[in-house]
C-alpha cells in the first residue's frame, strides 16, 4: 500500500521503539521520512533496516534532543530543508521513570516533563510554520494510557502524557480551519525501549498486585494463547493510517492502542 507517496513526515524518537517502526512503516508506504532521535548508534539501524527494505534512498537521519530548544530548533529546520517542507509530523519522542511519587526528586520530575511535554511543544512550535503552508498537514503526539488510567509509580510520567493530550486538543482546535489535524495516540502494552527499561526503575518495595490492571486481554500474535507485550508495529500502522487520507476526519482526539487492557 502506497498511501503516503509524496507525502514529507519528521519523526521523533525514529531510532527505537515505536518511532523506529513508524519511521519505516511510513517509508513502506511511500513517504519521505527524516528520522530524529537523540541517539545517534539507534538512527544507525533505523536506516540500515531501511536500506535492508530498499527505502533507504528517502530516509534522512537527523540527532537531535527534543528537551533542547537549540537542536530542536536547528533539527526541525533541517528537516525541513531536506525535505522541502513538512506534511506531517509524528511527536514519538520520550522517556518513563518510575519512583514511589514521594521518592520522585524534583529533577527526575523535571525531566520527564522536560522530554515527554516541553519537547513535544517545542518540535510542534518549530513545525507549525511549514505545516500550515499546506492546504492539509498532520501533528500526531504521543499520549499513553497512563494519562488517562491509574499506572503506580509514575505519576510524572502520566502527567506529562496528560498534557500532551491537552495539548493536542488546543492545536486541533486552534489550527482546524487551516486545515490542520492534531491526534494522540495512546499505546500500552507496547514493547519498546521505554518498556524494556522500566522494570529496572519499578520500586524493589513496589506492589507487583497493582500491574494486574494493566494486561491486555487480547493475544499479542496468532500464536500466542496468552497476553503480554505488542510488538511497535502495532501503533506503526495506525501512525500511517493517521497521516494518510484514510485518516483525513479524524482531529482532536485519542486512539487508545493496548489490546483492550482499559476495555
Amino acid at each position: 500500500m502506497k498511501r503516503l507517496e509524496g507525502k514529507r513526515i519528521l519523526v521523533t524518537g525514529a531510532g527505537s521503539g515505536i518511532g523506529q517502526a513508524s519511521a519505516l512503516r511510513l517509508l513502506e508506504e511511500g513517504a519521505a521520512v527524516v528520522a530524529a532521535d537523540i541517539a545517534a548508534e539507534g538512527l544507525a539501524t533505523t536506516v540500515a533496516r531501511a536500506d535492508e527494505a530498499a527505502t533507504g534512498d528517502r530516509c534522512t537521519a537527523r540527532q537531535m534532543d527534543v528537551a533542547d530548544e537549540t537542536s530542536v530548533v536547528d533539527g526541525v529546520r533541517s528537516a525541513i530543508d531536506t525535505l522541502g517542507g513538512l506534511d506531517a509530523v509524528v511527536n514519538a519522542a520520550g522517556m518513563l521513570r518510575a519512583a514511589h511519587t514521594h521518592h520522585t526528586s524534583t529533577e527526575q520530575w523535571n525531566q520527564i516533563i522536560a522530554v515527554n511535554l516541553t519537547g513535544t511543544f517545542l518540535v510542534v512550535r518549530q513545525a507549525l510554520p511549514a505545516l500550515l503552508d499546506n492546504p492539509r498537514s498532520t501533528i500526531v503526539n504521543f499520549s499513553s494510557t497512563s494519562a488517562s488510567f491509574a499506572h503506580p509509580y509514575m505519576a510524572a510520567y502520566s502527567a506529562s502524557k496528560g498534557g500532551v493530550q491537552a495539548l493536542t486538543h488546543a492545536l486541533a482546535l486552534e489550527y482546524a480551519r487551516a486545515g490542520l489535524r492534531a491526534v494522540c495516540v495512546a499505546p500500552g502494552s507496547i514493547k519498546s525501549g521505554i518498556t524494556e527499561a522500566t522494570g529496572g526503575y519499578i520500586p524493589s518495595d513496589a506492589d507487583w498486585s497493582l500491574f494486574s490492571r494493566l494486561l491486555p486481554i487480547l493475544p499479542t500474535t496468532e500464536e500466542a494463547s496468552g497476553t503480554g507485550m505488542a510488538d511497535p508495529a502495532a501503533v506503526a500502522g495506525v501512525i500511517a493510517m493517521l497521516v494518510s487520507e484514510d485518516g483525513a476526519f479524524i482531529t482532536g482526539t485519542e486512539i487508545r492502542i493496548d489490546g483492550g487492557t482499559h476495555a
